[in-house]
């Protein structure tokens, strides 16, 4: 095995540690955008999309799971996202499509990470210092300076006492955003309105593909492989007890922020619900519940993005490290800590000039998490174990993988049009 195999990916995981990392991976604080998204899709289109995604994406990591454990059973266990592609579509699949796509959605979100990181604690600098004057980029900065930190974490396998925590903190600020949405709806006299935006049907049909791929960032996880790979052998089931504790997480937060935040809010609901319960710098909520929230927020946030850190950290490691020398050694600690922090250098000065969360969402969804997480596990599953053209299954993972490359282009052209209709608002290290 090479370096990023060898010390990053260490296969001396249980489920128990499976279900941590997949629960961080996927459960974030892109969940507190699906208000926004429920804005562009309405009640029966918010619900009816984000269960299906549900049910879909949790389909398509377990037949992922299959294809991991059928290649360890052969004997050829697969590591990582490119491995499987290499071995089931070929090399020119795996080096120009599958890995660059993998590349481009993990180091996105580790981008969109630090920008909520910073504005979380732009968040509590305003509230606890109204007449404060320092800009976002300064606590974007802050934060990627503590992301430099929890970088240098030497493997995946590393992280799960962090990602507990993370699976804690994530059903704490899900639940804080809930009850202040349930708490505003309520003492609110403002009447709410739910008709969705835009003066054409084009606008509203665009608006709709849109709010897919930003469900469909929150679902993303991109890198199941790799999680599976620190689960220690035998991996057989384990990765769907992981599952199993991951929707468990999903079912109590996806659903109860995005249906009472839209209840609460109906169209008037941002591209982060949090930034509902400041009206015109004054908190509608007790300013204590607004700090705490936020810190937990920007808490997991971290964690998230260290997770979505470990595909890079992989390559990095196989490309200037030395399986030969020991992983402590002076020959790899000095080549890992300055790629590693090289890599978050760059995410925090990306993050610090494009502080435009909701549209880096999108697209990141269209282009990354539509064909990494809902169309090549249905593929690969096919390849596979090539099931009869008469069986259900042939025809049932089929039909997701036309379904959801029609929605993956459509919900492209929707994120790229709005993002240059949003263009015109843009400003390098804006104070948004």
């Amino acid at each position: 095995m090479d370096a990023g195999a060898l010390f990053v990916l260490k296969s001396k995981g249980s489920w128990v540690h499976c279900g941590y990392h997949l629960t961080t991976s996927i459960v974030g604080p892109p969940l507190l955008s699906l208000p926004f998204a429920f804005t562009l899709l309405g009640w029966a289109g918010g619900v009816v999309s984000l269960a299906a995604a549900a049910l879909v994406t949790f389909y398509s990591y377990n037949l992922l799971s299959l294809v991991l454990e059928h290649y360890d059973q052969m004997g050829r266990r697969q590591l990582r996202f490119r491995d499987m592609a290499n071995q089931i579509l070929g090399p020119r699949w795996a080096r120009y499509y599958v890995g660059p796509i993998q590349f481009m959605v993990c180091y996105g979100a580790v981008v969109a990470g630090t920008l909520i990181g910073g504005q979380c604690m732009k968040a509590i600098y305003v509230l606890s210092n109204p007449q404060g004057t320092l800009k976002l980029y300064v606590f974007v900065t802050i934060f990627g300076c503590f992301m430099l930190i929890l970088a240098q974490i030497p493997s995946f396998h590393s992280l799960r006492h962090i990602n507990l925590a993370s699976l804690l903190l994530c059903l704490a600020y899900s639940a804080c955003a809930a009850a202040a949405a349930v708490h505003i709806g309520i003492s609110s006299s403002k009447p709410k309105e739910y008709s969705l935006p835009g003066d054409s049907t084009e606008g509203r049909l665009f608006g709709m593909f849109n709010a897919i791929a930003i469900i469909a960032t929150a679902y993303g996880n991109g890198m199941i492989p790799e999680i599976q790979a620190t689960v220690a052998a035998p991996v057989k089931g384990k990765m769907l007890k992981g599952l199993c504790v991951c929707y468990a997480v999903i079912l109590a937060t996806f659903f109860s922020v995005g249906i009472s935040g839209y209840w609460a809010f109906g169209d008037l609901a941002q591209g982060l619900v949090l930034s509902n319960f400041v009206d015109n710098g004054r908190p509608i909520v007790p300013r204590w519940f607004v700090l705490m929230t936020n810190g937990f927020t920007m808490l997991q946030i971290s964690a998230v993005a260290v997770v979505y850190l470990q595909p890079t950290n992989e390559v990095l490691e196989g490309t200037f490290g030395d399986p030969k020398s020991k992983q402590f050694s002076a020959r790899n600690v000095v080549p890992r800590v300055l790629s590693r922090s090289l890599s978050v250098v760059v995410a925090t000065v990306i993050a610090a000039m494009l502080p435009f969360f909701g549209d880096i969402n999108a697209i990141i969804g269209a282009f990354g998490f539509i064909p990494l997480d809902f169309i090549l596990p249905v593929v690969f599953y096919n390849m596979t174990f090539k099931p009869s053209k008469r069986s259900l299954v042939f025809w049932l993972n089929s039909s997701i993988a036309v379904v959801f490359s029609a929605i993956g282009a459509v919900a492209a052209v929707a994120a790229v049009r709005q993002m240059s209709l949003d263009a015109k608002t843009y400003r390098l290290f804006a104070n948004v």
